[in-house]
């Protein structure tokens, strides 16, 4: 799984021009992305609704690489977003890379999905050093999905676990100003931070659409830099455990886990 080298897309890929193609998907959220890397550029891209995941894909990925003039084997690896997200549609995503991995040969990458919204950020006009960024997607039950990233000079610095929250208390992390990278939960957060003064940037749609491009080039750099996964042991990172886990009235364990920052760095390689 990689966490390394938060830079903007354009730099992840041109490190990741020798890489050979990789295929990029997301199925977390309430869109699939999925996208094409080769030779340092993305190549083709594709979105598909949330409720055919599992039927959709093949025929998406198909179509990239036919647009491509690609055969699956020619593939050198496959960079998956691996949450959290929704569980359902977690697995589907997994469960396909893995096959197409287990018949192409390919190697594979699990990207945190967080982490690939997050670089979203950095293509913003208002984006600079010191500026914190959340990335945030909805959990369902009145939460979010969500994580604090600052920008640095040279990418991003990763300043909290990955957690699962109320939307309210997320207000509460954020700094005066700020930007939240998502889907519509970050307008309902942004409303929430303009009633406490904040001064907040949602990023477009086209950022949560776009999350194939940019698990691609997250992929692609850290398999040019000689990191993969293992297909049999790679899982999904759900973040909030499993109802059947939690007893009824029992506080979700993930909360609180921001009252004590960890500052990650992904500024250099």
């Amino acid at each position: 799984m990689t966490s390394r080298g938060l830079f903007r897309a354009e730099r992840l890929l041109a490190e990741a021009s020798s890489s050979g193609p990789v295929l990029g998907l997301d199925t977390g959220a309430s869109i699939a992305s999925i996208a094409l890397a080769i030779d340092g550029r993305i190549v083709g891209q594709a979105i598909r609704p949330v409720t055919s995941h599992g039927a959709a894909l093949p025929g998406a990925v198909g179509q990239l690489l036919d647009d491509a003039n690609l055969r699956a084997a020619a593939l050198s690896a496959i960079a998956v977003g691996i949450g959290p997200g929704s569980f359902t549609g977690l697995r589907i995503g997994l469960s396909y890379a893995k096959g197409l991995v287990f018949a192409s040969g390919a190697k594979i990458i699990g990207v945190p999905s967080l982490d690939a919204l997050a670089i979203a950020a950095l293509e913003s006009p208002i984006a600079r050093p010191g500026v914190r960024v959340c990335a945030l997607t909805d959990a369902r039950k009145g939460e979010v999905y969500a994580a604090l990233y600052e920008i640095v000079s040279d990418g991003l610095e990763k300043v909290s676990q990955d957690v699962v929250m109320p939307l309210v208390r997320l207000i509460s992390h954020l700094d005066r100003y700020a930007i939240l990278a998502g889907d519509y939960q970050a307008n309902d957060a942004a409303a929430l931070a303009a009633e406490e003064g904040l001064e907040v940037t949602v990023l477009e749609p086209s950022a949560l659409e776009s999350r194939g491009r940019y698990v691609a080039a997250l992929g692609a750099a850290a398999i040019a830099r000689g990191k993969s996964d293992s297909a049999e042991t790679l899982e999904p990172l759900y973040v909030r455990p499993p109802d059947a886990i939690v007893a009824p009235g029992q506080p979700n364990p993930t909360e609180g886990v921001w009252s004590a920052e960890r500052k990650n760095s992904f500024s250099s390689i």
